[in-house]
């Protein structure tokens, strides 16, 4: 491994079952290398961009199973520059799960670049309205739709977090692993119904009291 290439440690974390896994699945191919640690029931997936600006490499670490980790999960934070908090659009509790996992990442590591990321997006059953979303805008936190299965803004959590990191907001990608093809599609038109909602809701007043879970 390259250690000129600037590198940063991302962990992911949330529920079991929103779709860490899919989603880390969705970047094993092309420039890829993983390994398991064992003591802290991690994998570590190493995952190199090209940008405008070099090649940058991300240190993801998939916390799938941490959630029975409890405290153990604070080693596994130690030294993260940036996280992607994950839930599930179509099971209403993970997202009301989504401070609790917020408070652990920001007491372990501080004001790291954090993004907010609703998986499943493709399911036409979705619980978790793009309305409700408010807990990013009272924590200064970014906030995509994604779907792992379709691979609909599957590269923008890290493209998102890579500016935030870097200060430079008109970093893009030239170059990342190669997905492999879409297990499902999402409609042109249902594409736009959600981008439309996702505005009008990021226009929305927020309320005043920080109970809306």
């Amino acid at each position: 491994m390259d250690r000129s290439i600037p590198t940063f440690k991302l962990v992911l974390i949330g529920d079991g079952s929103v779709g860490k896994t899919t989603f880390c699945k969705r970047h094993l191919t092309g420039e890829f290398e993983r390994k398991y640690i064992a003591t802290m029931g991690a994998e570590v997936h190493s995952l190199l961009f090209h940008t405008n600006r070099g090649p940058v490499r991300f240190n993801l670490w998939d916390t799938a199973g941490q959630e029975n980790f409890g405290v153990l999960r604070d080693g596994y934070y130690i030294g993260a520059e940036c996280g992607i908090i994950m839930f599930d659009v179509t099971a209403m509790t993970t997202y009301q799960h989504i401070p609790d996992w917020w408070r652990d990442l920001d007491r372990v590591c501080g004001k790291i670049p954090i993004m907010l990321c609703g998986n499943k997006v493709d399911v036409r059953e979705r619980k978790v309205r793009s309305r409700i979303i408010k807990f990013h805008r009272k924590k200064n936190l970014m906030y995509c739709d994604i779907s792992a299965k379709s691979n609909y803004n599957i590269e923008k959590p890290f493209l998102s977090l890579l500016r935030k990191l870097v200060g430079d907001s008109k970093l893009e990608f030239v170059s990342g692993p190669c997905h492999p093809p879409p297990e499902i599609s999402i409609d042109k038109e249902t594409l736009a119904r959600m981008e439309k909602e996702l505005e009008d809701a990021t226009n929305m007043v927020l309320p005043e009291d920080d109970d809306d879970l």
